[in-house]
Protein backbone atom coordinates (compact mmCIF):
# COMPACT_ATOMS: atom_id res chain seq x y z
CA UNK A 1 0.00 0.00 0.00
CA UNK A 2 0.99 3.04 -0.64
CA UNK A 3 1.99 5.90 1.41
CA UNK A 4 -0.31 8.41 0.36
CA UNK A 5 -3.00 5.10 0.61
CA UNK A 6 -1.68 4.18 4.61
CA UNK A 7 -2.84 8.52 5.29
CA UNK A 8 -6.28 8.05 3.75
CA UNK A 9 -6.98 5.46 5.98
CA UNK A 10 -5.69 6.95 8.63
CA UNK A 11 -7.57 10.19 7.92
CA UNK A 12 -10.74 8.12 7.38
CA UNK A 13 -10.17 6.29 10.99
CA UNK A 14 -9.62 9.53 12.63
CA UNK A 15 -12.92 10.85 11.00
CA UNK A 16 -14.81 8.02 12.80
CA UNK A 17 -12.93 8.27 16.19
CA UNK A 18 -14.19 12.05 16.52
CA UNK A 19 -17.35 11.62 15.05
CA UNK A 20 -20.53 12.12 17.19
CA UNK A 21 -21.66 8.79 17.24
CA UNK A 22 -18.05 7.60 18.54
CA UNK A 23 -18.26 10.85 21.32
CA UNK A 24 -21.65 9.63 22.41
CA UNK A 25 -20.07 6.14 22.48
CA UNK A 26 -16.92 7.32 24.60
CA UNK A 27 -19.59 8.62 27.17
CA UNK A 28 -21.79 6.18 27.97
CA UNK A 29 -18.86 4.01 28.64
CA UNK A 30 -17.25 6.52 31.16
CA UNK A 31 -21.14 6.74 32.59
CA UNK A 32 -20.63 3.07 33.06
CA UNK A 33 -17.23 2.76 34.29
CA UNK A 34 -18.02 5.63 36.90
CA UNK A 35 -21.77 3.46 38.27
CA UNK A 36 -19.13 0.43 38.41
CA UNK A 37 -16.91 2.00 40.70
CA UNK A 38 -19.39 3.56 43.09
CA UNK A 39 -21.28 0.00 42.88
CA UNK A 40 -17.56 -1.77 43.54
CA UNK A 41 -17.11 0.66 46.82
CA UNK A 42 -20.62 0.42 47.88
CA UNK A 43 -20.30 -3.29 47.88
CA UNK A 44 -16.69 -3.09 48.89
CA UNK A 45 -17.83 -1.43 52.08
CA UNK A 46 -20.65 -3.48 52.64
CA UNK A 47 -18.63 -6.29 53.30
CA UNK A 48 -16.78 -4.29 55.77
CA UNK A 49 -19.78 -3.38 58.05
CA UNK A 50 -19.99 -7.86 57.11
CA UNK A 51 -16.74 -8.18 58.42
CA UNK A 52 -17.20 -6.15 61.47
CA UNK A 53 -20.40 -7.36 62.71
CA UNK A 54 -18.74 -10.80 62.47
CA UNK A 55 -16.15 -9.95 64.68
CA UNK A 56 -18.15 -8.18 67.12
CA UNK A 57 -21.13 -10.83 67.20
CA UNK A 58 -18.13 -13.26 67.64
CA UNK A 59 -16.64 -10.91 70.33
CA UNK A 60 -19.83 -10.82 72.24
CA UNK A 61 -20.21 -14.39 72.37
CA UNK A 62 -17.07 -14.13 73.74
CA UNK A 63 -18.12 -11.76 76.16
CA UNK A 64 -21.22 -13.60 77.10
CA UNK A 65 -19.46 -16.85 78.12
CA UNK A 66 -16.81 -14.48 80.11
CA UNK A 67 -19.96 -12.88 82.00
CA UNK A 68 -21.94 -15.68 82.49
CA UNK A 69 -25.42 -13.59 81.36
CA UNK A 70 -26.26 -15.52 78.54
CA UNK A 71 -30.00 -15.58 77.61
CA UNK A 72 -32.31 -18.69 76.23
CA UNK A 73 -32.30 -17.15 72.48
CA UNK A 74 -28.85 -16.20 72.62
CA UNK A 75 -29.51 -12.32 72.84
CA UNK A 76 -27.04 -10.26 74.42
CA UNK A 77 -27.43 -8.37 77.70
CA UNK A 78 -24.11 -6.39 77.84
CA UNK A 79 -26.52 -3.12 77.02
CA UNK A 80 -30.24 -2.81 77.28
CA UNK A 81 -30.78 -0.80 74.16
CA UNK A 82 -27.49 -0.04 71.86
CA UNK A 83 -24.94 -3.04 71.82
CA UNK A 84 -27.03 -5.25 69.66
CA UNK A 85 -26.26 -6.67 66.13
CA UNK A 86 -28.75 -4.77 63.65
CA UNK A 87 -31.28 -6.44 62.54
CA UNK A 88 -31.62 -8.61 66.20
CA UNK A 89 -34.34 -7.73 69.00
CA UNK A 90 -33.57 -8.38 72.04
CA UNK A 91 -35.58 -10.43 74.25
CA UNK A 92 -37.14 -8.38 76.65
CA UNK A 93 -35.92 -8.86 80.51
CA UNK A 94 -37.50 -8.95 83.65
CA UNK A 95 -35.35 -5.69 85.51
CA UNK A 96 -33.26 -5.94 87.86
CA UNK A 97 -34.74 -5.74 91.31
CA UNK A 98 -35.09 -2.02 92.35
CA UNK A 99 -34.15 -0.98 88.81
CA UNK A 100 -35.65 2.33 87.44
CA UNK A 101 -37.48 1.08 84.68
CA UNK A 102 -35.95 2.10 80.84
CA UNK A 103 -36.38 5.29 79.26
CA UNK A 104 -40.28 5.57 77.59
CA UNK A 105 -40.29 5.71 73.99
CA UNK A 106 -40.34 9.35 72.87
CA UNK A 107 -43.16 10.30 70.56
CA UNK A 108 -41.54 12.96 67.73
CA UNK A 109 -43.73 14.92 65.47
CA UNK A 110 -43.82 14.92 61.75
CA UNK A 111 -41.92 18.11 61.66
CA UNK A 112 -39.65 16.39 63.89
CA UNK A 113 -38.92 13.47 61.98
CA UNK A 114 -38.60 15.70 59.13
CA UNK A 115 -36.02 17.41 60.47
CA UNK A 116 -34.30 14.35 61.24
CA UNK A 117 -34.15 12.70 57.96
CA UNK A 118 -32.38 15.88 56.81
CA UNK A 119 -29.87 16.20 59.03
CA UNK A 120 -26.47 14.14 58.67
CA UNK A 121 -26.28 13.40 62.34
CA UNK A 122 -29.72 11.65 62.98
CA UNK A 123 -29.26 9.87 66.29
CA UNK A 124 -27.26 13.17 67.83
CA UNK A 125 -30.28 15.40 66.81
CA UNK A 126 -32.75 12.65 68.14
CA UNK A 127 -31.31 12.60 70.98
CA UNK A 128 -31.16 16.74 71.02
CA UNK A 129 -35.27 16.38 70.93
CA UNK A 130 -35.71 13.69 72.81
CA UNK A 131 -33.54 15.43 76.30
CA UNK A 132 -36.51 17.97 75.76
CA UNK A 133 -38.79 15.59 76.64
CA UNK A 134 -36.69 13.23 79.54
CA UNK A 135 -37.40 13.61 83.04
CA UNK A 136 -34.19 13.74 84.89
CA UNK A 137 -33.47 10.61 87.19
CA UNK A 138 -32.93 10.70 90.92
CA UNK A 139 -29.79 10.64 92.68
CA UNK A 140 -28.72 9.22 96.21
CA UNK A 141 -25.89 10.81 96.76
CA UNK A 142 -25.77 10.80 100.67
CA UNK A 143 -23.60 7.16 100.46
CA UNK A 144 -20.05 7.33 101.14
CA UNK A 145 -17.00 6.01 99.60
CA UNK A 146 -16.80 2.33 101.60
CA UNK A 147 -20.82 1.73 101.78
CA UNK A 148 -20.35 2.32 97.54
CA UNK A 149 -17.51 -0.18 97.53
CA UNK A 150 -19.21 -2.89 99.74
CA UNK A 151 -22.62 -2.23 98.11
CA UNK A 152 -20.72 -2.35 94.42
CA UNK A 153 -19.54 -6.27 95.73
CA UNK A 154 -22.56 -7.55 96.83
CA UNK A 155 -24.72 -6.54 94.22
CA UNK A 156 -22.20 -8.08 91.34
CA UNK A 157 -22.35 -11.27 93.74
CA UNK A 158 -26.60 -11.46 94.75
CA UNK A 159 -27.67 -10.01 91.64
CA UNK A 160 -25.28 -10.84 89.00
CA UNK A 161 -23.40 -13.87 90.14
CA UNK A 162 -20.09 -12.36 89.59
CA UNK A 163 -17.72 -12.60 92.76
CA UNK A 164 -15.10 -10.36 93.38
CA UNK A 165 -12.76 -9.53 96.63
CA UNK A 166 -13.14 -6.65 98.23
CA UNK A 167 -9.59 -5.17 97.40
CA UNK A 168 -10.09 -5.55 93.77
CA UNK A 169 -13.25 -3.69 94.07
CA UNK A 170 -11.30 -0.81 96.13
CA UNK A 171 -9.02 -0.59 93.54
CA UNK A 172 -11.55 -0.13 90.85
CA UNK A 173 -13.38 2.60 93.00
CA UNK A 174 -10.57 4.96 93.40
CA UNK A 175 -8.64 4.12 90.11
CA UNK A 176 -11.69 6.03 88.86
CA UNK A 177 -10.57 9.41 91.10
CA UNK A 178 -7.14 9.03 89.07
CA UNK A 179 -7.59 9.12 85.81
CA UNK A 180 -10.01 8.10 82.98
CA UNK A 181 -9.01 5.16 82.18
CA UNK A 182 -7.78 2.47 83.71
CA UNK A 183 -6.30 -1.09 82.35
CA UNK A 184 -7.74 -3.86 83.41
CA UNK A 185 -4.72 -6.81 82.64
CA UNK A 186 -4.35 -10.20 83.79
CA UNK A 187 -5.77 -14.22 82.55
CA UNK A 188 -8.74 -15.02 80.58
CA UNK A 189 -12.01 -15.58 82.96
CA UNK A 190 -10.56 -13.51 85.55
CA UNK A 191 -13.70 -11.14 85.51
CA UNK A 192 -11.97 -8.11 83.49
CA UNK A 193 -14.84 -7.29 81.32
CA UNK A 194 -17.33 -8.38 83.94
CA UNK A 195 -16.62 -6.18 86.48
CA UNK A 196 -16.70 -3.09 83.93
CA UNK A 197 -20.21 -4.59 83.09
CA UNK A 198 -21.58 -4.97 86.77
CA UNK A 199 -20.56 -1.87 87.47
CA UNK A 200 -22.93 -0.08 84.74
CA UNK A 201 -25.40 -2.63 85.98
CA UNK A 202 -24.96 -1.19 89.52
CA UNK A 203 -25.25 2.12 88.75
CA UNK A 204 -28.66 1.01 86.09
CA UNK A 205 -26.87 2.74 83.30
CA UNK A 206 -25.54 0.18 81.18
CA UNK A 207 -21.72 -0.32 80.34
CA UNK A 208 -20.76 -0.03 76.61
CA UNK A 209 -18.91 -2.30 75.50
CA UNK A 210 -16.64 -1.50 72.39
CA UNK A 211 -15.14 -4.93 70.94
CA UNK A 212 -11.71 -3.60 69.44
CA UNK A 213 -10.86 -4.60 66.34
CA UNK A 214 -7.06 -5.51 64.47
CA UNK A 215 -7.31 -2.78 61.84
CA UNK A 216 -8.29 0.39 64.00
CA UNK A 217 -5.30 2.77 63.72
CA UNK A 218 -7.25 6.00 64.29
CA UNK A 219 -10.05 8.17 66.06
CA UNK A 220 -12.86 7.24 63.16
CA UNK A 221 -13.03 3.87 63.89
CA UNK A 222 -14.21 5.03 67.66
CA UNK A 223 -16.51 7.39 67.00
CA UNK A 224 -17.69 6.53 63.36
CA UNK A 225 -16.76 8.99 60.39
CA UNK A 226 -18.71 11.38 57.20
CA UNK A 227 -20.24 9.33 54.27
CA UNK A 228 -19.39 11.49 51.13
CA UNK A 229 -22.00 9.49 49.09
CA UNK A 230 -24.67 9.43 51.61
CA UNK A 231 -23.98 12.59 53.07
CA UNK A 232 -24.87 11.05 56.40
CA UNK A 233 -22.37 10.97 59.15
CA UNK A 234 -22.16 7.41 60.25
CA UNK A 235 -22.60 7.53 64.20
CA UNK A 236 -21.27 4.57 66.30
CA UNK A 237 -22.84 3.45 69.70
CA UNK A 238 -19.56 5.74 71.53
CA UNK A 239 -20.19 9.00 69.77
CA UNK A 240 -24.09 8.42 70.56
CA UNK A 241 -23.16 7.99 74.76
CA UNK A 242 -20.79 10.82 74.09
CA UNK A 243 -23.64 12.63 73.25
CA UNK A 244 -25.73 11.30 75.52
CA UNK A 245 -23.93 12.18 78.44
CA UNK A 246 -22.69 15.71 78.19
CA UNK A 247 -26.90 16.18 78.83
CA UNK A 248 -26.79 14.74 82.36
CA UNK A 249 -25.03 13.44 85.68
CA UNK A 250 -24.75 9.97 85.43
CA UNK A 251 -21.86 7.85 85.57
CA UNK A 252 -21.02 6.21 82.30
CA UNK A 253 -18.43 3.54 81.39
CA UNK A 254 -17.05 2.48 78.40
CA UNK A 255 -15.14 -0.73 77.90
CA UNK A 256 -12.46 -0.66 75.24
CA UNK A 257 -12.70 -4.80 75.10
CA UNK A 258 -9.15 -6.32 73.97
CA UNK A 259 -7.65 -2.78 73.85
CA UNK A 260 -4.25 -4.15 72.61
CA UNK A 261 -5.45 -5.91 69.86
CA UNK A 262 -4.21 -2.84 67.61
CA UNK A 263 -2.65 -0.32 68.76
CA UNK A 264 -3.70 1.68 71.80
CA UNK A 265 -1.53 4.83 71.22
CA UNK A 266 -3.33 4.53 67.59
CA UNK A 267 -6.84 4.89 67.51
CA UNK A 268 -6.78 6.45 71.17
CA UNK A 269 -4.72 8.97 70.72
CA UNK A 270 -6.74 11.80 70.69
CA UNK A 271 -8.76 10.76 73.54
CA UNK A 272 -5.17 10.03 75.59
CA UNK A 273 -4.10 13.62 74.94
CA UNK A 274 -7.32 15.35 75.90
CA UNK A 275 -7.58 13.56 78.72
CA UNK A 276 -4.40 15.27 80.15
CA UNK A 277 -5.63 18.65 80.03
CA UNK A 278 -6.23 19.44 83.66
CA UNK A 279 -9.55 21.73 82.54
CA UNK A 280 -12.33 19.59 81.36
CA UNK A 281 -13.78 22.11 79.69
CA UNK A 282 -10.98 22.15 77.28
CA UNK A 283 -11.23 18.70 76.42
CA UNK A 284 -12.88 18.52 72.60
CA UNK A 285 -13.51 15.82 70.41
CA UNK A 286 -12.69 16.56 66.87
CA UNK A 287 -15.91 14.72 65.23
CA UNK A 288 -16.43 16.62 61.62
CA UNK A 289 -14.31 19.21 59.95
CA UNK A 290 -16.97 21.76 59.08
CA UNK A 291 -20.15 22.96 60.42
CA UNK A 292 -23.53 22.85 58.72
CA UNK A 293 -26.98 24.68 60.31
CA UNK A 294 -29.14 22.10 61.20
CA UNK A 295 -26.03 20.20 63.39
CA UNK A 296 -26.30 18.78 66.72
CA UNK A 297 -27.01 21.32 69.53
CA UNK A 298 -24.12 20.21 71.82
CA UNK A 299 -21.42 20.08 68.54
CA UNK A 300 -19.15 23.52 67.98
CA UNK A 301 -17.48 23.97 65.33
CA UNK A 302 -17.51 20.61 64.69
CA UNK A 303 -16.33 19.39 68.12
CA UNK A 304 -17.57 17.24 71.05
CA UNK A 305 -16.75 18.41 74.45
CA UNK A 306 -15.49 14.88 76.25
CA UNK A 307 -18.04 14.25 78.93
CA UNK A 308 -16.50 14.61 82.74
CA UNK A 309 -18.76 11.78 83.34
CA UNK A 310 -17.50 8.83 81.34
CA UNK A 311 -15.01 6.93 82.32
CA UNK A 312 -12.91 4.01 79.83
CA UNK A 313 -11.93 0.50 80.99
CA UNK A 314 -9.20 -0.88 78.72
CA UNK A 315 -8.96 -4.89 79.19
CA UNK A 316 -5.68 -6.38 77.96
CA UNK A 317 -4.10 -9.98 77.42
CA UNK A 318 -0.74 -10.53 76.64
CA UNK A 319 -0.05 -12.88 74.46
CA UNK A 320 0.99 -13.35 70.48
CA UNK A 321 -2.06 -11.63 69.15
CA UNK A 322 -1.82 -8.34 70.93
CA UNK A 323 0.60 -5.64 71.05
CA UNK A 324 2.74 -4.29 73.90
CA UNK A 325 0.89 -1.18 75.94
CA UNK A 326 3.05 2.04 75.32
CA UNK A 327 4.57 3.62 78.44
CA UNK A 328 2.30 6.81 77.13
CA UNK A 329 -0.39 4.95 77.78
CA UNK A 330 0.74 2.88 81.15
CA UNK A 331 1.41 6.44 82.57
CA UNK A 332 -1.81 7.93 81.91
CA UNK A 333 -3.73 5.12 83.14
CA UNK A 334 -4.45 3.47 86.37
CA UNK A 335 -3.80 -0.43 86.09
CA UNK A 336 -5.33 -3.10 87.92
CA UNK A 337 -4.19 -6.77 88.00
CA UNK A 338 -7.12 -9.52 87.69
CA UNK A 339 -4.92 -12.77 88.22
CA UNK A 340 -6.75 -15.03 90.67
CA UNK A 341 -10.66 -15.72 91.13
CA UNK A 342 -12.46 -14.54 94.06
CA UNK A 343 -14.09 -17.19 96.36
CA UNK A 344 -17.61 -17.40 96.29
CA UNK A 345 -19.83 -16.15 98.91
CA UNK A 346 -23.63 -15.65 99.60
CA UNK A 347 -25.81 -12.37 99.59
CA UNK A 348 -29.16 -11.74 98.92
CA UNK A 349 -30.46 -9.97 95.83
CA UNK A 350 -29.58 -6.44 95.94
CA UNK A 351 -31.18 -3.37 94.33
CA UNK A 352 -28.60 -1.00 92.24
CA UNK A 353 -28.52 2.73 92.91
CA UNK A 354 -28.35 5.79 91.22
CA UNK A 355 -25.05 8.20 92.17
CA UNK A 356 -24.22 11.26 90.30
CA UNK A 357 -21.47 11.49 88.84
CA UNK A 358 -20.88 15.08 90.77
CA UNK A 359 -21.33 13.03 93.76
CA UNK A 360 -19.02 11.03 93.42
CA UNK A 361 -16.22 13.55 92.31
CA UNK A 362 -17.26 15.09 95.79
CA UNK A 363 -16.66 12.12 97.55
CA UNK A 364 -13.23 12.18 95.72
CA UNK A 365 -12.08 15.04 96.41
CA UNK A 366 -13.40 14.99 99.96
CA UNK A 367 -10.84 11.75 100.65
CA UNK A 368 -8.07 13.34 99.19
CA UNK A 369 -8.43 16.32 102.12
CA UNK A 370 -9.06 14.18 105.09
CA UNK A 371 -6.96 11.35 103.94
CA UNK A 372 -3.93 13.23 102.65
CA UNK A 373 -0.91 10.49 102.57
CA UNK A 374 0.77 10.99 105.97
CA UNK A 375 4.27 12.54 106.24
CA UNK A 376 6.09 9.94 106.93
CA UNK A 377 4.75 7.70 103.97
CA UNK A 378 5.74 10.36 101.42
CA UNK A 379 8.97 10.52 103.00
CA UNK A 380 9.36 7.10 102.55
CA UNK A 381 8.84 7.56 98.86
CA UNK A 382 10.92 10.38 98.65
CA UNK A 383 13.52 7.56 100.09
CA UNK A 384 13.01 4.94 97.41
CA UNK A 385 12.55 7.25 94.61
CA UNK A 386 16.41 8.46 95.74
CA UNK A 387 17.49 4.76 96.22
CA UNK A 388 15.71 3.72 92.74
CA UNK A 389 17.60 6.40 90.99
CA UNK A 390 20.81 5.58 92.38
CA UNK A 391 20.59 1.93 91.56
CA UNK A 392 18.50 1.75 88.62
CA UNK A 393 18.74 5.63 87.17
CA UNK A 394 14.74 5.36 86.99
CA UNK A 395 12.69 8.12 88.70
CA UNK A 396 8.85 8.99 88.38
CA UNK A 397 7.75 12.17 87.52
CA UNK A 398 5.18 14.64 88.73
CA UNK A 399 2.40 12.92 86.96
CA UNK A 400 2.97 9.52 89.00
CA UNK A 401 3.21 11.63 92.18
CA UNK A 402 0.00 13.46 91.47
CA UNK A 403 -1.86 9.89 91.03
CA UNK A 404 0.09 8.61 94.35
CA UNK A 405 -1.38 11.65 96.16
CA UNK A 406 -5.20 11.11 94.44
CA UNK A 407 -5.15 7.25 94.67
CA UNK A 408 -3.98 7.09 98.44
CA UNK A 409 -6.23 8.61 100.12
CA UNK A 410 -9.65 7.63 98.59
CA UNK A 411 -8.30 3.73 98.98
CA UNK A 412 -8.25 4.45 102.36
CA UNK A 413 -11.62 6.22 102.54
CA UNK A 414 -12.81 2.72 100.59
CA UNK A 415 -12.03 0.91 103.40
CA UNK A 416 -8.63 0.33 102.70
CA UNK A 417 -4.78 1.10 104.34
CA UNK A 418 -2.14 3.77 103.64
CA UNK A 419 0.38 1.48 103.20
CA UNK A 420 -1.49 -1.24 100.87
CA UNK A 421 -2.18 1.69 98.50
CA UNK A 422 1.29 2.84 98.62
CA UNK A 423 1.72 -1.05 97.98
CA UNK A 424 -0.46 -1.20 94.89
CA UNK A 425 0.12 2.11 92.95
CA UNK A 426 4.08 1.51 93.75
CA UNK A 427 4.09 -1.97 91.92
CA UNK A 428 1.92 -0.95 89.11
CA UNK A 429 3.41 2.76 88.82
CA UNK A 430 6.98 3.03 89.53
CA UNK A 431 8.39 -0.56 89.80
CA UNK A 432 7.19 -1.11 86.37
CA UNK A 433 10.02 0.79 84.91
CA UNK A 434 12.45 -1.56 85.76
CA UNK A 435 11.34 -3.50 82.98
CA UNK A 436 13.33 -0.92 80.50
CA UNK A 437 15.94 -1.72 82.34
CA UNK A 438 18.81 -4.65 81.52
CA UNK A 439 17.29 -7.48 83.09
CA UNK A 440 20.32 -9.61 83.93
CA UNK A 441 21.53 -5.97 85.96
CA UNK A 442 17.98 -5.63 87.53
CA UNK A 443 17.82 -9.46 88.30
CA UNK A 444 21.53 -9.56 90.25
CA UNK A 445 19.87 -6.19 92.26
CA UNK A 446 16.92 -7.46 92.90
CA UNK A 447 17.42 -9.00 96.21
CA UNK A 448 18.93 -6.04 97.84
CA UNK A 449 16.08 -3.99 96.10
CA UNK A 450 13.62 -5.97 98.31
CA UNK A 451 16.08 -5.83 101.53
CA UNK A 452 15.87 -1.87 100.91
CA UNK A 453 12.22 -2.12 100.84
CA UNK A 454 11.50 -4.24 103.88
CA UNK A 455 14.13 -1.59 105.92
CA UNK A 456 11.72 0.81 104.73
CA UNK A 457 8.31 -0.16 105.50
CA UNK A 458 8.65 -3.19 107.47
CA UNK A 459 9.46 -6.81 107.08
CA UNK A 460 5.51 -7.51 106.79
CA UNK A 461 4.57 -4.94 104.35
CA UNK A 462 4.54 -4.01 100.60
CA UNK A 463 3.56 -7.47 99.58
CA UNK A 464 2.82 -6.64 95.63
CA UNK A 465 5.88 -4.68 95.76
CA UNK A 466 8.33 -7.92 96.40
CA UNK A 467 5.82 -10.04 94.46
CA UNK A 468 6.52 -8.38 91.91
CA UNK A 469 10.38 -8.21 91.88
CA UNK A 470 10.45 -11.70 92.92
CA UNK A 471 8.68 -12.46 89.60
CA UNK A 472 10.93 -10.52 87.16
CA UNK A 473 13.62 -11.89 88.54
CA UNK A 474 12.17 -15.25 88.24
CA UNK A 475 11.40 -14.35 83.97
CA UNK A 476 14.57 -12.32 83.46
Amino acid sequence: MSLVNQLMVYLSLLDTLTSKIAVIIYVIVVILLVILIVILMMVNESKHQDIFYINKKSRIESLQDEIGMQNEDNSIKLDKTDNFLEGEKPKEQAPLPGAQPDKPQIELTEEEQEELHEARFYMLSKLDLENEKIEKPEYNDKIELKEFCDLFREFACGTLGLYYDISDIRRFVAGLAVTHITILQGMSGTGKTSLAYAFGEFLNNSTVVVPIQPMWKERTDLIGYYNEFTKKFNETTLLQKLYEANYNDEIYITVLDEMNIARVEYYFAEFLSLLELPNPEKRYLDVVSDEWGNDPKLLRNGQLKLPKNMWFIGTANNDDSTFAISDKVYDRAMVINLDKKAKQFEVPVQDPIKVSASHLDDLYTKAQKEYAISERNQRRIRTLDKYLIETFHITFGNRIMKQIKAYVPVMVACGGTELDALDDILSKKVLRKLEAKNPVYVKNASQGLIAFIDDLFGMDMMAQCKEYIINFEQNA
